[in-house]
């Protein structure tokens, strides 16, 4: 098979295109042929080295990669034999695998797909879709709502502004560059403003006149981030699960006092890694099931930004340059 492997820790030219053995699955496992592989923020600061709530890969050469759907294609020792040939979509957690045309995982991970739901679109929700419904676990949105989406044309942010809209909320998504504005207006937002320009929080403020935001959800951070904590009225609600504005691999989230926060009136935390498992119910897999679900009956529509596996490079930099819309999937 051809996958991507990474021989030493540095730029996205380190990726490479390589004819590797083929996997095969153990006890309780099996190999799917991978028809999308989905591809993170977070990636490219492993793909670096560089800590995060993943760890960097012990061992290299690695094949980087954990979210992938496709067909099963063989099943290890005491697995179920039904998994063959059945389409399927799983997050291979702690142990890469899935820039390549095989990947290998145990069979409990696996969430069988419905015949409507293509391969990039669950992909785009195994990860990005549960994470999106971690986060709203957080708040609770409604007609009075008015939430504030930085970043709003990512993979996330595409999933919170229609979640917002279903909601009944009033939905201000920020993006960079007219491109971006105009996909984000396009997926419903009531105002879509380009944050590159100095003038987007007063353009914000005249929308919505004597009306303030209630949340903010932050994956930004850095200067972005915080003109949108201050469109915040009182009890409004600073959700913090990133922060891409202040330095892709080497930034710190946007974080307050709590006199500054008693100040405001407002509420800020990090909603991510064990605050929300926790508030999961520790249940992440219920998660997936929920996203998966939404994505099938149309509540929620994932936007796809594809890229051929042999150019898993091509796509980390256009992730780390902000050149992508919706979630990156690298396609066999």
């Amino acid at each position: 098979m051809h996958a991507i492997r990474l021989h030493a820790f540095g730029p996205a030219e380190n990726l490479t295109h390589e004819e590797v053995p083929d996997p095969v699955p153990g006890p309780g496992q099996v190999r799917i042929a991978v028809a999308a592989a989905g591809v993170h923020l977070l990636d490219t600061a492993l793909r670096e080295g560089a800590p995060g709530p993943f760890p960097a890969p012990a061992e290299l050469p690695t094949v980087p990669g954990r979210e992938v759907a496709g067909t099963v294609d063989a099943v290890g020792e005491g697995t179920d034999p039904s998994w063959l040939d059945r389409r399927v979509v799983a997050h291979l957690g702690m142990n890469p695998g899935g820039y390549a045309e095989l990947a290998v995982t145990d069979a409990a991970r696996l969430h069988a797909l419905p015949d409507h739901l293509g391969e990039a679109e669950a992909v785009a929700m195994i990860g990005t879709g549960r994470t999106t419904l971690g986060i709203l676990q957080f708040t609770e949105l409604g007609p009075e709502s008015v939430a504030i989406v930085p970043a709003a044309a990512g993979g996330i942010g595409t999933l919170l502004v229609q979640y917002a809209k279903n909601a009944g909320a009033t939905v201000i998504g920020l993006a960079g560059g007219p491109a971006k504005v105009a996909r984000v207006r396009e997926n419903g937002a009531d105002l879509a403003v380009d944050y590159t320009l100095p003038d987007w929080p007063a353009e914000v403020r005249a929308f919505l006149g004597d009306r303030t935001a209630t949340v903010v959800f932050d994956s930004v951070g850095g200067d972005t981030g915080r003109a949108a904590v201050d469109l915040l009225g009182k009890g409004g609600q600073h959700l913090v699960f990133g922060w891409s504005g202040a330095g892709l691999h080497d930034g710190e989230p946007l974080t307050y006092t709590e006199e500054e926060l008693t100040a405001r009136g407002i509420t800020s935390g990090s909603i991510l890694g064990p605050v929300m498992i926790q508030k999961a119910g520790g249940d992440v897999r219920a998660l997936e099931l929920a996203a998966l679900a939404a994505a099938a009956d149309g509540t929620l529509r994932p936007a796809v930004h594809r890229f051929p596996l042999a150019e898993a490079a091509r796509a980390h930099r256009a992730l780390e340059n902000r050149g992508t819309m919706g979630k990156v999937v690298l396609v066999p």
